[in-house]
């Protein structure tokens, strides 16, 4: 699998971000599109994964405050998901983060999505709550810095 991030609404990597979205959670969910494509689209970074060349996986990030990041709008398209593709993107995630010089991840997790992102290391930071008619809980992740690219220098 390989990334693209993108900032740039007009470019093929937002399309392809949409249409995932679009597939999983309009369609698939149920989510009204007037809250899937809301108003920090374009404060925000979208991330597409390939196989291939073929859009499977995306997420979106959103800079807050203080090296906190909000993670949105994870997807992966139903006909990959046995391969596992949700941890590859959230580890890139977290790549791309650090190298932001982000130190905290944030996200609303879906109910059913708790067991993933426990396994990838986020833990419950608040109250259950609804939105868009699904049941979510606040998770978050503090991220460790990265000393594997310091070398022997110390």
């Amino acid at each position: 699998m390989h990334f693209e991030w993108t900032q740039d609404l007009k470019s093929k990597t937002y399309r392809d971000a949409l249409d995932i979205r679009k597939e999983v959670f309009v369609e698939e969910q149920q989510v009204p599109v007037s809250i899937e494509i809301d108003d920090l689209e374009d404060k925000t970074l979208h991330l597409v994964g390939y196989e291939e060349s073929v859009p499977v996986a995306t997420a979106r990030i959103y800079p807050m405050e203080n090296g906190k990041y909000k993670v949105q709008r994870v997807a992966i398209r139903k006909a990959v998901r046995e391969k596992k593709y949700g941890s590859i993107l959230m580890q890139e995630i977290e790549r791309h983060v650090r190298e932001l010089g982000g130190k905290r991840l944030f996200l609303g997790a879906q109910n059913h999505a708790i067991g993933f992102y426990e396994k990838v290391g986020y833990k419950i930071c608040g109250e259950e709550y609804e939105e868009a008619g699904i049941q979510h809980h606040d998770m978050d992740k503090m991220l460790e810095r990265d000393d594997s690219r310091l070398g022997d220098e110390h």
